[in-house]
């Protein structure tokens, strides 16, 4: 009986033994980030999302500014699997989850292997105040992952967040590792299209909690206005190398659309503007702007639906380059997108050569030249 009752607590601390050594082994292979969990924190519904989860500015701390920001990774992860890295800005007035839900690419972060992070400015919009805090953020992620297991970095950012992306990336900080820049209604890299005659947002209502629009802050528009000087700046090409894409809602542009001519193509001898595949949804997005349901206007957004986007290529860049448009048809400013459009986005983007930094460590790395 003695026996039996003694192989019975071996066997016991046997399995238990085990646990624990598959448990040190999985925690060893699967990457974790400080202070953030794997699995996707707030996500909304498929419609009628709460406003106390669109205005969530995210649980995880930057230590150095203790401002918060959200982390999205595959729970999957292994450490030294090669990833995507992106850092997606919201537009002025709105807010982080908001912005994670407009642009949906966390429902595809397991799929393409991707690392998100989505940061959030107390303020709504993005100034120079926000840099340090974008930079803690990408060399925390950086150092977290190995720069060698990075395959792309690239910014994406919504209306006001994409012009802050076009700043950003003449800055010494980003030059160097960003591969390439996805706009989100936020400007185009080489000829910006026309607009429309009643473009912006319509009828009452500043920023309220619930699904804010991704529009410039009141009284920010003028000849002399923060807002004049980004679209001044999308003039000047950047000296930085990087593949560009640009978004918009065809209710945004006026009738001659997107010019066929693009000075950023040029730059990377791309072939002639080419119509490419025409993506179709039947789900609607999750977000738009619900502070002006008494006065929606297309050129703004209306209610998210189904849809279909043109795209339009830009072939055979130099430098393995991407060069792109994408028109979603029937859309304003402010409609998130929907899912097929998110992944076509995504498909674009990782066709793109990537490894600005693994190139920037190995020159930090390489040894002086003998003379």
């Amino acid at each position: 009986m003695k026996a039996s009752i003694n192989l019975t607590k071996l066997l016991v601390i046997a399995v238990a033994a085990m646990s624990f050594t598959i448990t040190a082994v999985a925690q060893e292979e699967f990457v974790r980030f400080a202070r953030a969990t794997c699995s996707p924190a707030l996500h909304c519904p498929d419609r009628d999302c709460p406003g106390a989860v669109v205005i969530n500015p995210g649980p995880v701390v930057e230590m150095k500014t203790r401002r918060t920001y959200f982390l999205d990774y595959p729970c999957d992860l292994k450490k030294g699997e090669k990833v995507t890295f992106i850092l997606s800005l919201h537009g002025g007035g709105s807010y982080a989850n908001w912005q994670r839900h407009y642009f949906p690419i966390i429902d595809f972060k397991d799929k393409y292997r991707l690392v998100i992070a989505t940061p959030s400015s107390p303020t709504q919009v993005w100034g120079t105040e926000d840099d340090v805090y974008l930079q803690n953020i990408v060399t925390s992620i950086i150092d977290q992952l190995g720069k060698e297991n990075i395959k792309a970095f690239w910014l994406v950012g919504h209306s006001q967040g994409g012009m802050t992306s076009n700043r950003i990336v003449r800055t010494d900080f980003f030059k160097d590792k960003v591969d390439g820049w996805l706009s989100l209604s936020g400007g185009r890299l080489g000829g910006s299209p026309g607009r429309p005659a009643n473009s912006g947002p319509g009828g009452a209502g500043a920023a309220a909690p619930g699904a804010p629009g991704g529009g410039a802050r009141p009284g920010a528009t003028g000849a002399n206005s923060p807002m004049a000087a980004a679209m001044a700046a999308l003039r000047e090409l950047p000296a930085a190398g990087f593949s560009h894409i640009y978004t918009t809602g065809q209710h945004e542009i006026d009738e001659k659309g997107i010019p066929e001519a693009s000075d950023w193509a040029k730059k990377y001898s791309c072939g002639p503007q080419r119509k490419g595949e025409e993506i179709v949804d039947t789900r609607a997005g999750y977000v738009y702007d619900s502070t002006r349901l008494n006065g929606l206007r297309k050129s703004w957004g209306l209610l998210p639906g189904p849809g279909k986007a043109q795209v339009y290529v830009y072939p055979d860049c130099k430098d393995g380059r991407v060069v792109a448009d994408v028109v979603r048809i029937d859309k304003g400013h402010t409609e998130g997108l929907e899912p097929n459009v998110t992944e076509g986005l995504i498909k674009l983007m990782l066709s793109a050569k990537g490894g600005k930094l693994q190139q920037a460590g190995a020159t930090a790395a390489a040894p002086p030249e003998k003379r």
